[in-house]
C-alpha cells in the first residue's frame, strides 16, 4: 500500500526524484570536517526562529503603547512565554554565530571560487537579508535600546546626499520613530523578510547541489568517476552526512540550551539591560550601541571622520564593508582554493582580517574615545586591505601542489 501511495504521489509530484537528487544520490566529498556542520546548523536555527516567532506573534502587540507591556506579559503571564522569548532572542545571536563561522569556512577553503560564485552570492544576499531581519526585529520589544538603536540607524540614511531626508522618513513611515515604524517593521520582520529568506535558502541549496560541494582540499570530486558515474571520492549525503550532522546538532543544542536556561542575556550582549526599560523618546541612554553582531560595521562607521559635518562617508564605508563580500570570487587570483595548499601571504592576511573583524566588534560596543577611534581606524584599514590587496597577495603567493584526489587526514 505504501509503494502504491508513493507511486501515486510520484506520478503527480517529483518526491522520490527530489529525495534522490538532494539526499540519497547527491554525492558529497568524503573528507568533510567539523567546519561543514555550520551550513545545516544555520538551517536548524532558521527553523527555530520561525517556530518560536510564530508563538511570540500570538501574544505580541505591534502598538507603540502596548508593545513593551505585551513582551512583559509574554515573559510573566503566558505559560512558558519566557522560554519562547529566550529561545527567540538567543536564536537571533546564535544565527549570526553560525553564519559567521559558515562564511569563515568559505574563506579558508575557497568555497566562493569557480564554479561556486553563485552559491557564494546567494549566501551573501542571505546575510544581508538576515541583517535586515535582525534590525527590524530589534525594534519590536520597544525598550530603550530598541528605540534609540533604531533611531541612530535610521538617521544614518538621512546622511545620504539629496534623497537622505526623504529616505529616512520613508523607512520610519513618520517624522519620528513611532507607531507607524513599529507596525511596518513588524510586518517586514514577521512576513516579508522571512519569505525572502526562505526563497534565498532554497536558491542557495539548489545552486550548491548543481555544482557540488567544495571540500577541505579544494578538489573537484566530479572529475574522477566510476563505471556508474559516481564520484570516486564522494559518498551519498544521506545517510552518511545526515547522521554526521546529528552530532553537530546535538552539541549545538546543548550549548543553545545552556545559554537559554542559564545565561539568556549573556551579560547584556544578547539582551541589553537597557532594553528591559520601556522606550522613552525624552531620555537618551548614556551609551547607544547596536547588538554585538552589528558592532564591527558600527565601529567602521565611527572610524571614518565626518566631512563638512556629514556622516555620509562613514555610512558609505559601512555599506562597502558588507557589500565587498560579493567581489571575493573575482578578487582571489590564487591557483588553489584551500588554505591547506596556500602560502604564507594569504594565511597572514586572513589572520589579520579575523583579528580586525573581532577587534572592530569589540570596539563597536565600547564608547567612542579618541584612543578607541584610532584603533578602529587602524583595524578598518586592515579590514579593507584584506579585500583590496587580495589580487596582489594571492597572485604572488607561494602554494603547495594540490593532490589529484581528496585526502582523509
Amino acid at each position: 500500500m505504501m509503494k502504491k501511495l508513493l507511486d501515486w504521489v510520484d506520478a503527480r509530484f517529483p518526491l522520490t526524484a527530489n529525495y534522490k537528487a538532494h539526499l540519497s544520490e547527491y554525492y558529497a566529498p568524503k573528507n568533510f570536517n567539523f567546519w561543514y556542520f555550520f551550513g545545516s546548523l544555520a538551517l536548524l536555527v532558521l527553523v527555530i526562529q520561525i517556530v518560536s516567532g510564530i508563538f511570540l506573534t500570538m501574544h505580541y502587540k505591534p502598538d507603540a503603547d502596548l508593545a513593551f507591556a505585551s513582551v512583559e506579559y509574554i515573559m510573566r503571564d503566558v505559560e512558558y512565554g519566557w522560554l519562547i522569548r529566550y529561545i527567540h532572542s538567543t536564536g537571533a545571536s546564535m544565527f549570526f554565530v553560525v553564519v559567521y563561522l559558515h562564511m569563515f569556512r568559505g574563506l579558508i577553503y575557497g568555497s566562493y571560487r569557480q564554479p561556486r560564485e553563485l552559491v557564494w552570492i546567494f549566501g551573501v544576499i542571505i546575510y544581508l537579508v538576515l541583517m535586515g531581519e535582525a534590525f527590524m526585529g530589534y525594534l519590536l520589544p520597544w525598550g530603550q535600546m530598541s528605540y534609540w538603536g533604531a533611531q541612530v540607524i535610521v538617521n544614518l540614511f538621512a546622511t545620504v546626499p539629496i534623497i537622505g531626508e526623504d529616505l529616512s522618513v520613508w523607512i520610519r513611515g513618520d517624522y519620528v520613530i513611532g507607531d507607524a515604524t513599529l507596525n511596518r517593521f513588524f510586518a517586514f520582520h514577521v512576513i516579508a523578510l522571512p519569505l525572502v529568506l526562505l526563497g534565498l535558502v532554497v536558491a542557495h541549496l539548489i545552486a550548491l547541489h548543481e555544482v557540488g560541494s567544495n571540500n577541505p582540499d579544494g578538489v573537484e570530486i566530479k572529475k574522477l568517476k566510476d563505471e556508474q558515474g559516481r564520484p570516486l571520492d564522494g559518498i551519498p549525503f544521506h545517510p552518511y552526512y545526515t547522521v554526521k550532522d546529528i552530532l553537530g546538532v546535538v552539541v549545538f543544542l546543548m550549548v543553545f540550551a545552556a545559554i537559554v536556561f542559564f545565561a539568556p542575556e549573556m551579560g547584556g550582549y544578547f539582551l541589553e539591560h537597557n532594553n528591559f526599560v520601556p522606550a522613552d523618546p525624552l531620555k537618551t541612554p548614556e551609551h547607544i550601541a547596536p547588538v554585538w553582531y552589528f558592532t564591527p560595521y558600527y565601529a567602521i562607521l565611527r572610524a571614518v571622520p565626518p566631512i563638512l559635518g556629514s556622516q555620509f562617508p562613514g555610512v558609505l564605508a559601512m555599506g562597502v564593508a558588507v557589500l565587498i563580500f560579493f567581489a571575493l570570487p573575482w578578487l582571489d587570483r590564487s591557483p588553489v582554493r584551500s588554505i591547506r595548499y596556500r602560502g604564507p601571504k594569504f594565511k597572514i592576511a586572513l589572520t589579520l582580517f579575523v583579528i580586525a573583524f573581532i577587534g572592530l566588534g569589540i570596539l563597536g560596543i565600547l564608547p567612542a574615545t579618541p584612543l578607541y577611534t584610532v584603533l578602529s581606524q587602524i583595524l578598518s584599514v586592515v579590514y579593507f586591505a584584506f579585500f583590496l590587496l587580495m589580487p596582489w597577495y594571492t597572485k604572488n603567493d607561494t602554494y603547495k601542489p594540490v593532490p589529484e584526489r581528496v585526502t582523509t587526514k
